[in-house]
C-alpha cells in the first residue's frame, strides 16, 4: 500500500492525514498551535508549525506504516503571511498573520509610490496594511534587523514547513496572490515594485504550482519527521485553494462558505472579478481563478462566545450548543456585531470591534450565543451579495460545519440550502492529495478526485425554513445599520 502525507497549517492547529492509495484515512492527527495577540496584533512561532509537522509525521510511523511506502508530501496552508527566514532555515522574527492590519501607513506610501490603479490592475485586488508587501516594509524600518538577517521572506505557513523539509523557498500561486506583489495573470512577482521602495527582491521565494514538486526531504529533515531521504515535497496550495478544491465547486454560480477560525466565501471563474470588495485568487488547476470575500471573523466568534458563557473551560462547546438548540430565530431582537479583530469585508476596517445591540432584561445566555453566530451568518450573506451573482450552489466546509444550528442559521439567512460536508476539519488536507496524483500521472485533472468526495454519503443538506427566512429577512437591514452606528465609538 502507498501512502500520501497531506497536512492544513492552518491559524488554530496542524492537521494531518495519512491518505493511503484507495484515498482511506488510514491516520490523522491535529495538533493546536499559539496565536499572539496585542493590541489588534497577530503573530504565532513559525518553529510550532514545523513543531507540529514533526509531531504529527511520527505518529504516522508509529502507527506500522513504512517510510519507503510514502509516495509524497504535500501541503495547505494560512496565507497572507509575512514570514522572514534566515539562511539557516530559521525565523528571524515570529509571523506576523494576514489578520494584522499594521502596516497601514506603509500601505499608504506604496500605492502612493507605485499608483493605486497599477497595484489593483496586477495583483487583482486591493491594497491595504494586512498584505506582506506592506508589511515587509513595515518590518525593515520597525524590525531592521530581522529584514536584514532575512534570506527569504515567505507568505503561507505551509511554505516556511517546505522550507525546513526540502532547504528550498518556494511558494504555490494560489497564496502569492496574497501578497500585493504578484502580477496574477502571469504568475509573477513584480520585482521592480521591491525595488523602487528599496527592498530587496531577492528575498521573494520562487512561484510554482500546486502540483510541482517543490524538491525532496533532506537526509536532516527525514532524521527529524521519520520520512526517507528524497521522498517527494510538492508545493502544495494556500488554505483558500484546498478549501475550494474539497467543496467540489466548479462552475459559475457555485459557491463555497468556509468556517474556520477566519472565514471566506467563494467562487469559481475563468478570470478575476474587479470588484473592490473581493479578493481574487489564482485556483490550484492552470487557468482558473477564485473569487473571494475573506472574512478576519467566523469561527473564532463561535469560540469567543463559547468561552464567555460556559461556566468552564471544559465541556464550552457542548454546553453553547445546548443553548443553541434552545435559542429561537431572530435572538428576540438581540444582534450581534461580529468584528471581534477587526475585519477585511465585507467592510474593511482595522479598528472595528464586535458588539451587541439590542440587548434588555429579556435577553438570554440563548439569546447572546445564537445572536453571535446570526451576525458571523449576515456578514457572509453580506460577503455574497457584494460578489453580484446568484448563487445557484452553496456549500459548507469548515470547523463550523460540525455545529448544526449554525448550518441552518445560514440556511435560514441566505433563503438558500446549504450543502454541508462530513469530516470538514481533515477534507481540505484530503483533497489536496490530488496534486500529487496529477503530477505523478496517476489522474488527469483534479475534478476526478474532487468527485469523489461529492457523494451523498459525504454531504447532509440543510434546506431553509420559510418562516425563519422571513424573519431574518426583515433584520437584515437593520444589521447593516449596525456597523455605521458603532464606527464612531471603535479606533482611535
Amino acid at each position: 500500500m502507498r501512502y500520501i502525507a497531506t497536512f492544513d497549517i492552518g491559524t488554530t492547529a496542524v492537521k494531518g492525514v495519512l491518505l493511503s492509495e484507495d484515498n482511506a484515512c488510514a491516520c490523522e492527527k491535529s495538533v493546536e498551535i499559539e496565536t499572539f495577540s496585542e493590541g489588534g496584533r497577530r503573530e504565532q512561532d513559525p518553529l510550532s508549525w514545523y513543531a507540529a509537522v514533526r509531531e504529527i509525521s511520527r505518529a504516522f510511523f508509529a502507527g506500522g506504516i513504512s517510510p519507503g511506502d510514502v509516495r509524497g508530501i504535500v501541503m495547505s496552508g494560512q496565507m497572507q503571511d509575512l514570514i522572514p527566514v534566515d539562511g539557516d532555515l530559521r525565523p528571524t522574527c515570529n509571523a506576523i498573520l494576514y489578520s494584522d492590519g499594521r502596516a497601514g501607513a506603509e500601505a499608504e506610501r506604496l500605492a502612493a509610490l507605485i499608483g493605486r490603479e497599477e497595484l489593483v490592475r496586477s495583483t487583482g485586488n486591493q491594497f491595504d496594511g494586512s498584505l506582506p508587501f506592506p508589511k515587509l516594509l513595515w518590518l525593515k524600518e520597525q524590525n531592521p534587523g530581522a529584514y536584514r538577517a532575512a534570506e527569504k521572506v515567505l507568505i503561507s505557513s505551509k511554505d516556511y514547513c517546505i522550507a525546513r523539509l526540502t532547504g528550498e523557498y518556494v511558494s504555490d500561486v494560489t497564496a502569492s496572490a496574497t501578497a500585493g506583489l504578484m502580477d496574477i495573470h502571469e504568475k509573477r512577482w513584480n520585482t521592480a515594485w521591491m525595488e523602487a521602495a528599496g527592498l530587496d527582491s531577492g528575498k521573494l521565494p520562487r512561484l510554482r504550482y500546486a502540483h510541482e514538486q517543490a524538491g525532496a526531504v533532506t537526509p536532516g529533515a527525514a532524521a527529524e519527521t521519520g520520512y526517507l531521504p528524497g521522498t517527494p515535497v510538492y508545493t502544495g496550495t494556500g488554505d483558500a485553494g484546498a478549501t475550494t478544491l474539497a467543496s467540489g465547486i466548479s462552475a459559475d454560480g457555485e459557491f463555497n462558505i468556509n468556517l474556520g477560525t477566519s472565514g471566506w466565501v467563494a467562487c469559481v471563474s475563468d478570470d478575476v472579478l474587479p470588484k473592490g470588495d473581493v479578493f481574487n485568487l489564482a485556483a490550484m488547476p492552470e487557468g482558473v481563478y477564485i473569487n473571494v470575500v475573506p472574512f478576519f471573523n467566523a469561527g473564532n466568534v463561535h469560540k469567543w462566545v463559547s468561552r464567555a458563557l460556559a461556566p468552564s473551560e471544559q465541556g464550552k462547546y457542548d454546553y453553547v450548543d445546548r443553548l443553541l438548540e434552545e435559542s429561537e430565530a431572530g435572538s428576540h431582537g438581540t444582534m450581534f456585531l461580529p468584528y471581534l479583530v477587526g475585519e477585511r469585508f465585507p467592510v474593511v476596517d482595522t479598528q472595528i470591534r464586535g458588539g451587541y445591540v439590542g440587548v434588555t432584561p429579556e435577553t438570554t445566555k440563548q439569546d447572546l450565543a445564537r445572536s453571535a453566530l446570526e451576525g458571523v451568518a449576515f456578514s457572509i450573506r453580506q460577503g455574497i451579495e457584494s460578489i453580484g451573482r446568484v448563487p445557484g450552489k452553496i456549500s459548507l466546509i469548515g470547523g463550523g460545519a460540525r455545529t448544526p444550528v449554525w448550518c441552518q442559521i445560514l440556511a435560514d439567512v441566505l433563503g438558500h440550502p446549504v450543502h454541508v460536508y462530513r469530516n470538514s476539519d481533515y477534507l481540505p488536507a484530503v483533497a489536496i492529495a490530488a496534486s500529487v496524483l496529477v503530477a505523478q500521472g496517476e489522474i488527469g485533472d483534479y475534478t476526478e478526485f474532487t468527485d469523489t468526495l461529492q457523494g451523498s454519503d459525504n454531504c447532509v443538506r440543510y434546506d431553509p425554513v420559510p418562516a425563519n427566512v422571513e424573519r431574518y429577512n426583515r433584520v437584515y437591514p437593520r444589521y447593516l445599520r449596525v456597523y455605521p452606528a458603532l464606527k464612531t465609538l471603535c479606533g482611535d
